[in-house]
């Protein structure tokens, strides 16, 4: 990637904003703080674009902001839990920032840190790095990450991760957009028509922590083998739905290991908008916007209240250090971390 006056004039504490375009208009704009994406613009079935990404006016805003809009999440996204884990032998214990557990690389997680940026404008695309040192959070190894944005003029945003590490560790990286394919701030999702490609997920204790089993998602409010809508089942009376507050969970994938695969579509009938989610990674969170209560005061002044977006987090599984039977989440020197998810954007006529 060319050299770009950006990369070398951005400081490590100073707050800078890119965009970027395709050739269909689709718009990005993202600040180098937490490499958060701060709005998405894309064309309904009758042209119209609308900011489908929730987040704040201003790049100043996001440091006091909710932490998780937009962001780049690691060292490892989602939860550990108790903030500890073993690797050949050793434990290791992490900062505790959600009740009793770990959640999201802790409370100075990759969301909360200044990244370089290197914009390329010619290729529509943008790559940040970032030296996770040892130690950072309790995450043992010197922890080299890139992570790259790019629109591509099949309005895909695609976004690739790589990292290496000078001491085994592990790693869990992804992205935590949350979405309203109607327009951010503009109502609940609850009428969002949800396919995810998975015949099982991982269920949870109170804590939000995976129990270890893998469960049949058939005959559950969990099953989105076929499209409905994500309001359908969400308040039937389940204990897993309870534990989450509604949909807080791990689907495991349909697919073979490491396969740039399938693994969720959303459509929002009204506006025609579809979003499709690709990604190598073995799962896929959702989460259903159920801890939104109308603190965060979004773009123009909006208040984000319960449910009014979503996140499809593509990842490993929760939790996964502690787990045996889960999908390893440990990196070792010789090795490279590699993990590609995107999100494509269409529409879909009326009528359907």
């Amino acid at each position: 990637m060319s050299e770009q006056p950006e990369a070398t004039s951005t400081s490590a504490t100073q707050l800078e904003v890119y965009e970027l375009k395709n050739k269909n208009g689709i718009t990005l704009k993202v600040t180098n703080f937490g490499a958060k994406i701060m709005s998405l613009f894309v064309p309904d079935r009758n042209g119209n674009f609308t900011d489908v990404v929730l987040g704040y006016d201003s790049a100043q805003q996001y440091p006091t902001g909710n932490p998780y809009f937009g962001a780049a999440i690691g060292r490892f996204g989602n939860r550990i839990a108790k903030g500890k884990f073993s690797l050949d032998g050793v434990e290791h214990r992490l900062a505790i920032n959600n009740r009793d557990n770990a959640l999201h690389g802790g409370p100075n997680g990759f969301h909360n840190v200044y990244w370089l940026a290197n914009l390329d404008t010619a290729k529509s695309s943008i790559q940040f790095t970032y030296l996770s040192e040892d130690g950072e959070e309790g995450y043992p190894g010197n922890l080299f990450v890139t992570m790259s944005y790019t629109l591509s003029d099949e309005n895909e945003l695609i976004i690739d991760y790589s990292a290496s590490t000078d001491k085994t560790t592990i790693v869990n990286l992804t992205h935590h957009s949350f979405f309203n394919l109607a327009g951010e701030g503009n109502g609940t999702i609850l009428g969002h028509q949800l396919m995810i490609n998975a015949t099982q997920f991982t269920p949870v204790d109170g804590g939000l922590i995976p129990t270890g089993e893998l469960r049949d998602v058939k005959g559950s409010p969990f099953d989105f083998t076929s499209m409905h809508a994500i309001g359908q089942l969400i308040n039937n009376d389940d204990d897993q739905l309870r534990m989450g507050n509604g949909y807080d969970h791990n689907w495991v994938l349909n697919k073979k290991e490491n396969e740039l695969t399938l693994a969720a579509k959303v459509t929002e009938p009204i506006s025609g908008r579809v979003m499709e989610v690709f990604t190598t990674e073995p799962g896929l969170q959702f989460y259903s916007g159920n801890f939104l209560d109308g603190h965060d005061v979004g773009k123009g002044g909006k208040k984000y209240e319960f449910r009014s977006a979503f996140c499809l987090e593509a990842q490993h599984f929760p939790d996964s250090p502690n787990h045996t039977n889960f999908p390893s989440t440990e990196l070792r020197p010789e090795e490279t971390y590699h993990q590609e998810t995107l999100y494509k954007f269409s529409i879909e006529s009326s009528g359907h």
